[in-house]
């Protein structure tokens, strides 16, 4: 009988960390799974450490190297499980995290379920930004919170969620290209309505090594996030902005004309920016108002840009005190 939920975990030069990655999967309280290891062509022994395992539910799929996305291709294209857990080589299961995701996958009759995570090592200062990306993750539960922030990063730590099989089927999986693949796929499977939440107790601890892929690909980089984001935010503006294309950009830094220049790209049109110095009045042929002067959702819809630690919640407060509703009338983004 085909088992319940398939982990999946790629697997590259891993032999450090893969045997405790392993043993945090077979430690489940929920024991129906099968925990499928990719080695996508390591040479260090990572494959034979999976081998040598003697549970009957893991199994090894060894491939050639091809990167991240021709692992979990290869492992979604084996997989039995109705529901798919990703996790990887370097990061630890809580013993209920299967057991508390798929409940909760279930009974709130969501497509992914994701959970909090912990940061092991808060306290590096090479991992500083990271921890505080947690701290805002582990902040986003519900559906909705969820969507209204799926711009400003990516709001799913691709190694704690748990989806069903059929998504695949009905929207497709990871695709590859100059982009992250999970931010790519989140931000596809949003758009076409797939409700996600996350369970609010912390269920795998989340490390950040130097050679994780957010740290050495291009593909992660802050160009690539901006790219991605802009085209599907351009189409949910679309789909929501009543004044569409039009839109005001909160932000007239370097930075945010930046990623504004992608919004306009992906064909919108920006008729204003936003900023909290008076003294700045036009950015390229582009008028700029003080925030001051923003008091009315009739001026137009907002797109915050703004960077600086703590801009999002000063935005996001003084435009709500002046009557605007997040969604309907302005988003953040980053």
């Amino acid at each position: 009988m085909s088992p319940a939920t398939t982990v999946l975990l790629p697997a590259y030069q891993a032999a450090f960390t893969l045997e405790a990655a392993i043993a945090s999967v077979l430690a489940q309280t929920d024991p129906d799974f099968e925990l499928l290891v990719v080695d996508d062509g390591s040479t260090d022994g990572t494959g034979a450490i999976a081998a040598a395992c003697a549970d009957p539910r893991v199994r090894l799929v060894a491939i050639p190297h091809g990167g991240i996305v021709a692992a979990l291709e290869a492992g979604l294209a084996t997989a039995r499980g109705r529901y798919i857990a990703r996790m990887d080589a370097d990061d630890l299961m809580r013993p209920d995290r299967l057991a508390v995701q798929r409940s909760l996958l279930v009974a709130g009759d969501y497509g992914l379920v994701s959970c909090r995570v912990a940061h092991p090592d808060p306290g590096a200062a090479a991992t500083e930004g990271y921890a505080r990306h947690v701290t805002w993750l582990n902040g986003i539960l519900t559906p909705e919170d969820i969507a209204l922030n799926r711009f400003v990063e990516s709001p799913l730590a691709h190694p704690s969620v748990l989806f069903r099989r059929e998504l695949l089927e009905r929207h497709g999986g990871y695709r590859d290209g100059d982009f992250p693949e999970d931010y790519e796929l989140w931000l596809r499977w949003l758009e076409a309505d797939v409700r996600m939440a996350k369970a609010p107790e912390v269920l795998l601890d989340w490390h950040d090594t130097p050679g994780r892929l957010s740290r050495t690909d291009p593909r992660y980089g802050v160009e690539a996030f901006y790219r991605l984001k802009a085209g599907y935010l351009a189409r949910w503006l679309a789909r929501h902005n009543p004044a569409h294309p039009d839109v005001v950009v909160w932000g007239s830094g370097k930075s945010s004309r930046q990623r504004a220049a992608y919004l306009e790209a992906a064909g919108c049109r920006i008729t204003a920016y936003v900023d909290v110095d008076p003294r700045r009045r036009i950015s390229r042929d582009v008028p700029i108002r003080y925030y001051q002067e923003v008091r009315s959702p009739a001026q137009g819809f907002i797109v915050s840009y703004a960077g600086r630690r703590g801009a999002h919640e000063f935005v996001r407060t003084h435009l709500t005190s002046c009557g605007f509703l997040e969604g309907r009338d302005f988003l953040l983004a980053a």
